[in-house]
């Protein structure tokens, strides 16, 4: 009995560390596959979307087009898969992707089921939208409001706890994907949408009439949308989480994808070790020496992705806010490369 129990408990040691081994290959795989395997929305405008003949552009996109120049020196050699809010987690934990950009809020319980969070790409907080013609000033006037959210999110959680905060009753109406919430929304079936902020302003360009809406000035929720990997394969998490750092040092050190050249010559010491000059802070991280280079050039910094995508130079025309850097006021902060 006690041998067979050993020989059980043996062979269930061994499955999992077998299990560990083939998990903490991702960025061997990547390489030998010569493509990135991205999880990305199923369309939201600004952050991930593909165009009529399937190019995919966006905030999230590029953070993966980023990854895939650090690794495959290629910005193109990304695989997009458009994941549903509800069904995004599973093909991360199953590894048919490398990596979740998909506009997806950093919390305790995701962090401890589904995978780790590398970073946060994008400070977000969740809003209400609704007709100008309710002439609704506040969401602390929404008592008695039916609200279109969708289902999977966090989104319903945090609307349950406001309404509950401020003892307003409301009546929830949820849907599968967010393109049936705002379908149901411009079609009257409610009177609020709610979501995150950036998705509002994303969301909002949908509609036939734009300028008939209007996004309350409430923030109800703090939602710190990140880049999530798969547990177990610390090297693929260093990766990825050092990838957006090295935009947002990049954009610290005034360095961008029309000046980086000219940085190589820099004497700064920061410069030089952000992009390969002194060190090989790249080969640490199993990537090449001019990892951050192949980033900047192919894909730009943080403030280079960010304003192109969702800032006031995009159609979104989204303030920085608390996504400017630290030195500017904001909360964007990476750690130093040495």
């Amino acid at each position: 009995m006690k041998r067979a129990i050993f020989l059980f408990v043996g062979a269930t040691v061994a499955l999992g560390f077998c299990a560990a081994a083939a998990s903490a290959q991702t960025l061997k795989a990547v390489k030998d596959r010569g493509s990135l395997i991205c999880g990305v929305s199923q369309g939201l405008p600004g952050f991930s979307n593909p165009d009529d003949k399937g190019n995919w552009t966006g905030f999230d996109v590029d953070f993966c087009r980023a990854l895939a120049a650090a690794i495959l020196n290629d910005a193109a050699k990304v695989k997009f898969t458009p994941l549903s809010a509800k069904d995004r987690f599973e093909p991360l934990k199953t590894g048919d992707i490398d990596v979740l950009s998909r506009n997806t809020t950093w919390t305790l319980s995701r962090d401890a089921a589904y995978g780790n969070f590398a970073g946060v790409t994008y400070y977000d907080g969740q809003g209400f939208m609704v007709r100008k013609s309710l002439k609704v000033n506040s969401a602390l006037e929404l008592n008695g409001a039916s609200v279109c959210t969708q289902t999977g999110t966090t989104t319903e959680l945090n609307l349950a706890d406001y309404f509950r905060a401020n003892n307003m009753k409301y009546e929830v109406i949820a849907f599968a994907t967010a393109d049936e919430t705002v379908k149901a929304y411009e079609a009257g079936r409610c009177d609020v949408f709610t979501t995150d902020v950036s998705q509002l302003y994303a969301e909002k360009l949908k509609l036939a009439n734009a300028n008939e809406h209007v996004i309350l000035p409430e923030i109800i929720s703090k939602e710190p949308l990140g880049l999530m990997v798969r547990h177990g394969d610390d090297q693929w998490f260093d990766a990825v989480k050092w990838t957006l750092y090295a935009m947002l040092n990049a954009e610290e050190l005034g360095i961008t994808s029309k000046t980086v050249d000219e940085a190589l010559k820099s004497n700064q010491p920061e410069i030089r070790r952000l992009l390969g000059v002194e060190g090989n802070f790249g080969e640490q991280l199993g990537l090449t020496k001019d990892w951050v280079v192949r980033i900047v050039k192919q894909v730009g910094n943080y403030g280079e992705v960010f304003e192109r995508n969702v800032g006031t130079g995009s159609k979104l025309g989204i303030s920085r806010g608390l996504n400017r850097l630290w030195t500017k006021g904001g909360i964007q902060y990476a750690p130093p490369v040495r």
